[in-house]
């Protein structure tokens, strides 16, 4: 009976000390974000234009390599060029994103009937804020 007791003792004792083990501490996860403020505007007089475009704004990570993909990709209202706003009633979009590291490529891309334009910038890896500006010609 001794036997079995110091038997169950010993088989309890080892199962405790297999199967507690210490946790390993979960990897920091950066939670920061990157802001791109959109502003968009014009300076020029196209009160009498009455063709349509279309405004689309996008953000890419990993700008400049093959690994580059859409984080934020939107397509404005359509609208007449005439009403696209001046300096005084700028439209401005703001967006954040992840911060995952890379470097980001923010930009405009437009859409006419005498075709499709664009104008992009970067975003550093150490720019959390970034103020994209588009005044129009």
């Amino acid at each position: 009976m001794k036997r079995f007791i110091l038997a169950l003792s010993l088989l309890t004792a080892t199962s405790l000390i297999l199967s507690c083990k210490k946790e390993k501490p979960l990897p920091v996860v950066s939670s920061s974000n990157k802001t791109v403020k959109f502003v968009l505007y014009t300076n020029e007089d196209f009160s009498t234009d009455e063709d349509t475009i279309r405004f689309a704004l996008t953000i890419r990570n990993n700008a400049g390599t093959i690994n580059a993909r859409s984080i934020f990709d939107t397509t404005l209202m359509l609208m007449k060029i005439k009403d696209i706003p001046g300096p005084a009633n700028k439209l401005i979009i703001s967006k954040t994103v992840p911060d995952d590291g890379s470097i980001l490529e923010a930009g405009f891309i437009y859409y006419t009937r005498f075709g499709v334009g664009s104008k992009f910038d970067t975003v550093s890896t150490s720019e959390k804020m970034k103020v994209f500006e588009y005044p129009f010609q």
